[in-house]
């Protein structure tokens, strides 16, 4: 069954236009709250809300409200809050599920609504499919009696920063290093520098301004320069950035240096190894850096490559059993430690890897030189099919056969635009150059 409102993650979109509007959230809420209540037998369901800074949260955390109290479902609201940290709230307060209100790291125009199960995962195909067929279905409105309620969640933000730090070992203690913590203006911006500072770090933070409007514009993981500058100039030891929703993490050592997530994965799972932990392997996605997956064979390890987008890569853990996985972006998965990714976990395992080993990040990642990737857009035209061209065929098995061990070459069409997107990676950045022109050219009918 197509489904028709939820995407790789969740239902996102411009705020105002469908199905980001007050009416349809609180249709959605209702929908979801019949889903519930057919598996409830008789118990009252209680669900949590959780939301980034975005102004438009509060019309869309209103709606959803009122449309879980119409079908008889209590709700808790945590205010601002990680992606990260209602997943482990509606674990950990056996709620039947977390609800977040963002889009990441999208700019605030943007929202989006995602959930959560019971165990702080995200939800299988057939269930999204049960709520896609309740929202055709006639509303079930309950009487007066059988409304649910609605309250705030005491602490919320104090819960989830005691989590973070729950997820290292007692032995972390990060006194005598200074950080730059880059909040994104987004839903971290009062934990994320709490949990560094409160493991006896020297903390500064920027992007924890939030006003409504300002979540990820010029700073957070998608936007590092401003973390890059800031841990230059305060002669920081880390920087560490995240999205809008905290769930993505971008580090920058004293020297400037960024890492992104390929090489912090890497990172985390020689750490792992070195422990005396069994790593039969991690996960990646078809974007992740030939040279991680290669250095990671190095030792043993294999990298299995899933589709890009972090849902696919814990369906990827979950069916190997695996623990460790991510994306080059900084969706990092430590299975062992949270049920989804998290920014802040996922930092603090980066240095305790490097407290442990007594290295620096850029000595952990001697021998890993990440390839050059260069990938080129190219426009599809209405109803085209790039698998029918032949000629791209015929110079993509060329290119392929030329770069051997040395080098790969990726071609897919966007999930969210008409556009093929056309990646070549190698050792030397003129070679994977030219090899993208020439494909994006026989894409566009050039040659």
């Amino acid at each position: 069954m197509a489904r028709q409102y939820f995407g790789t993650d969740g239902i996102r979109g411009t705020v105002g236009q469908f199905p980001i509007t007050p009416d349809f959230a609180l249709r959605l809420g209702h929908a979801v709250g019949q889903v519930l209540q057919r598996t409830a037998k008789g118990r009252r369901p209680t669900v949590l809300i959780g939301k980034d800074t975005r102004i438009s949260g509060y019309m869309l955390e209103s709606a959803l409200e009122a449309g879980f109290a119409s079908a008889g479902v209590n709700v808790l609201l945590t205010g601002p809050l990680p992606t990260p940290g209602v997943a482990y709230l509606t674990r950990a307060l056996r709620l039947d599920l977390g609800v977040v209100i963002s889009a990441s790291h999208n700019a605030f125009p943007d929202n989006g609504i995602k959930f959560f199960s019971a165990k702080g995962e995200k939800l299988p195909d057939a269930w999204e499919e049960s709520v896609e067929q309740a929202l055709e279905e006639p509303p079930a409105w309950v009487d007066s009696a059988r409304l649910g309620r609605a309250r705030r969640l005491d602490d919320a933000q104090g819960r989830y920063v005691e989590f973070c730090k729950s997820t290292v070992s007692g032995e972390l203690n990060l006194k005598g290093l200074k950080f730059v913590i880059d909040a994104a203006h987004g839903a971290a911006y009062q934990v994320a520098p709490a949990v560094f500072h409160e493991l006896g770090g020297e903390v500064t933070s920027i992007g924890v301004a939030p006003n409504g409007m300002n979540i990820n514009a010029g700073v957070g993981a998608t936007s590092p320069a401003a973390l890059v500058a800031a841990v230059k100039e305060q002669g920081a030891d880390y920087g560490i950035a995240l999205d809008g929703d905290a769930d993505r993490l971008q580090l920058v050592d004293s020297e400037g240096r960024l890492f992104n997530g390929d090489e912090l994965l890497y990172v985390m799972a020689m750490d792992r190894k070195a422990q005396g932990e069994a790593v039969p392997g991690v996960v990646g996605t078809l974007m992740t850096n030939m040279a991680v997956e290669v250095a990671l064979a190095e030792q043993g390890i294999e990298l299995v490559r899933a589709k890009v987008g972090d849902r696919y890569v814990l369906e990827e853990l979950a069916a190997r059993r695996w623990l460790l996985g991510g994306e080059s972006s900084g969706h990092l998965l430590a299975l062992d430690r949270h049920s989804t990714g998290d920014g802040i976990v996922s930092a603090l395992q980066v240095l305790q890897a490097t407290q442990r080993s007594g290295r620096s990040l850029q000595a952990l990642l001697e021998g890993v030189t990440l390839y050059p990737q260069v990938m080129i857009n190219v426009r599809l035209k209405e109803g085209e099919d790039w698998r029918q061209n032949a000629r791209l065929s015929e110079l993509t098995r060329q290119v392929t056969a030329e770069l051997g061990r040395q080098g790969r070459v990726l071609i897919r069409a966007s999930g969210t635009e008409p556009v093929l997107r056309v990646m070549v990676e190698a050792r030397e950045e003129s070679q994977a150059r030219h090899a993208a022109e020439t494909l994006a050219a026989a894409a566009r009918g050039e040659c």
